[in-house]
Parts: structure tokens; C-alpha cells; sequence
């Protein structure tokens, strides 16, 4: 067996076009090759990006839960003070009661908000108004 190419120009044909480095035709396409230093850049650019949105996104998150634990820190806050108030009636679901100091240190609940009082507080503060909520438990709707 002969292993010398013949002249029938199979010599000049490329076996795999697709692989070769640079265009096999007249009007092939030009290929040069990536820089990989400014792919790397530009891919590193776009990583910092979709995370910085996703930190900000996150961060959004947590002062949300933190504005919402605040939350439920007051209205616990407010509703042991509620119950350790003295009472001079039955608070009734729904309805909405008002929270103060007294002058000795004391709280107390009423039915008659600051602005009716007239000149003469008996209060030493207003703490907050307070709706009771059908578990007996009680939303802050002022403080």
C-alpha cells in the first residue's frame, strides 16, 4: 500500500473545516481569537451586578422584618401594660380604649381620649390608643 497522497488535490481539501483557526474559504468568516482577559472582566462586571441587586434585595427584606418585629415588640410591650392597668370596665372586642400613665408611675385604661380631657389632664401621659382584637389581643393604632 502506497501512503502518498495522490495528485487528485484531496490534499488541499480540509478534513474538519469547523476546527480550524482560521477561515478555510475566501469568504469565510474572520475568527480571531477572544481576549480572554476583557471576557473575564465583562463576565466579572455582570456577576457584580446581579448580586449587588440581589444583596439590595435582601437587605430591603431584612429591615422590613426588623420594622416588623419592632412591631410586635410594642404591641407586646403595650399589651402587658394594658393588663397590669387598672380597669374600671370590661373592654369589649372591637372597640377602641386609650392608654395612660398616671402620676404615680401606674397605668391606666379608659374610654375618653386625650383631646376630651379639656385643660385638666388627670394624667401624667398618654401612652397609646389601642383597639382590642377579637383573640384579646391588642392592635397599636397610635402611640
Amino acid at each position: 500500500m502506497n501512503n502518498t497522497p495522490q495528485q487528485t488535490g484531496d490534499e488541499k481539501i480540509a478534513r474538519n473545516p469547523g476546527l480550524m483557526e482560521y477561515a478555510h474559504t475566501v469568504g469565510g468568516a474572520i475568527i480571531r481569537p477572544d481576549d480572554m482577559g476583557k471576557v473575564k472582566s465583562r463576565s466579572l462586571v455582570a456577576m457584580r451586578q446581579q448580586t449587588d441587586i440581589q444583596l439590595a434585595q435582601l437587605y430591603k427584606q431584612m429591615q422590613l422584618l426588623a420594622e416588623q418585629a419592632k412591631h410586635i415588640g410594642q404591641r407586646v410591650e403595650v399589651s402587658e401594660r394594658i393588663y397590669s392597668a387598672q380597669m374600671s370596665f370590661e373592654p369589649l372586642i372591637g372597640n377602641t380604649y386609650y392608654l395612660y400613665e398616671k402620676a404615680d408611675g401606674g397605668d391606666a385604661l379608659s374610654l375618653v381620649g386625650p383631646q376630651e380631657w379639656g385643660r385638666k389632664k388627670p394624667f401624667k401621659a398618654f401612652i397609646a390608643k389601642v383597639n382590642m382584637l377579637a383573640d384579646h389581643t391588642w392592635e397599636i393604632e397610635a402611640i
